[in-house]
């Protein structure tokens, strides 16, 4: 009987681009929120303004303060959504005095939410053609329109930065692949350790005839984006834990160690913190430590990045979150699906515009990391209720958005 050959996995060349979000040797010595802010409206103003001359010519660009009733005019400026159910830490000091139940909706959506327009010199409350569902407070675009007797802005067409430039895609001469996983909650009621080890089998070529392990050959890096372990609330409620129950916080952690030792010793693997894990809490998520993961680190196949998390392999640019600012803009804004608020992030080029008013983010005073300058050729999400992808075209290149 003849000896199978074995098989080599293919390999790609990596580029870890996680810089933008880093903030170690940052302190935080009380600043405000006020200069990402600014920092976000100075750079996406002056990418709208060289869109101006290409959209309406003929109109003069004006301040808040500028605005004259009846006049046509362009201004620019970061929207703000007042939403009557939006959750006010007002409203939980008040609720034991308050006759009327606090509403926790999944979304807090309401026909009477309206949009405002804020730049340095003022704001104005905005009407007209204009929908308040498909926006979220943080968006920074142009309108045009006029100022009415009743103060408001009457919105005749709105501008938003559109996508961003993307690097030429070289065309491929083999197939490769990338894993992308997330929502493991390894040490929960509904982690099934035999199915992980099914899909580490497969991927590591351990399972399947030489057709699959031939597909399993051509996987070069699993992303394992967020959410990867479950410690019970009651363990981090604030509370002194018990020495009896110390152990029992790092059991998750230890049994996702044990699976990932298995994965970075067939090829390299990257995981990124979620709102769930050992981490920050705000963004951009730090790496996990790497003392949390005794036996896959000790392989310079693995890797612990940052949320969000960008890199490239082969020439492929890649860019993904552990899926908070999908979320987010879930809470407080409508689309038909969660790719279309994958589609608007890109649009309005930001990756998590509600940061800092309803997602928390570390308060930058000199840069907004969160800023998309460079289309990815794949762009995913993590921890969504069903995987989807669809491919985005733009004028002259193509984009895919996946949703893990």
């Amino acid at each position: 009987m003849p000896v199978p050959m074995p098989m080599e996995r293919k390999q790609a060349a990596y580029s870890n681009l996680d810089e933008r979000y880093a903030i170690q040797g940052k302190k935080y010595q009380g600043q405000q929120y006020s200069h990402i802010y600014f920092t976000r409206l100075h750079h996406m103003r002056n990418l709208l303004h060289a869109h101006v001359p290409s959209w309406k010519p003929q109109l003069p660009v004006t301040t808040v303060l500028g605005l004259e009733e009846g006049k046509d005019c362009i201004i620019v400026g970061t929207l703000y959504k007042h939403m009557k159910l939006k959750p006010s830490i007002l409203d939980e000091y008040s609720k034991e005095r308050s006759a009327i139940p606090l509403v926790k909706p999944h979304n807090f959506m309401h026909p009477d939410d309206h949009l405002i327009l804020e730049d340095e010199s003022g704001r104005v409350t905005l009407a007209g053609a204009i929908p308040p569902a498909a926006f979220v407070t943080g968006v920074v675009v142009a309108l045009h329109g006029k100022e009415t007797s009743a103060g408001n802005f009457l919105v005749e067409d709105v501008l938003e930065a559109g996508l961003p430039p993307q690097t030429a895609l070289s065309s491929a001469d083999e197939d490769k692949y990338v894993v992308f996983v997330s929502g493991l909650s390894v040490g929960s009621g509904t982690f099934n350790p035999l199915q992980f080890q099914l899909l580490i089998d497969h991927i590591t070529g351990h399972l399947g005839d030489e057709n699959e392990q031939t597909i399993a050959s051509n996987i070069v890096r699993v992303v394992v984006a967020g959410n990867s372990v479950h410690i019970s609330p009651r363990f981090v409620n604030g509370q002194t834990v018990a020495s009896k129950d110390q152990s029992r916080i790092a059991e998750p952690i230890k049994e996702l160690d044990i699976m990932l030792t298995q994965l970075v010793a067939s090829l390299p693997v990257d995981i990124m913190p979620g709102c769930h894990d050992p981490a920050n809490f705000s963004l951009p998520q730090q790496p996990l430590h790497r003392c949390l993961f005794s036996g896959a680190s000790t392989y310079n196949t693995f890797s612990s990045c940052s949320n969000p998390h960008q890199f490239e392999l082969d020439s492929v640019q890649f860019l993904g979150t552990s899926g908070q600012n999908i979320d987010d803009l879930y809470k407080y804004s409508d689309a038909k699906d969660k790719l279309e608020f994958m589609e608007r992030t890109l649009r309005w080029r930001h990756l998590a515009p509600t940061a800092p008013n309803s997602l928390g983010c570390y308060p930058y005073t000199d840069k907004d990391p969160f800023l998309v300058e460079s289309c990815p050729h794949v762009y995913f999400v993590g921890n969504q209720d069903k995987y989807e992808t669809r491919l985005l075209e733009g004028s002259t290149a193509y984009k895919t958005l996946y949703v893990v």
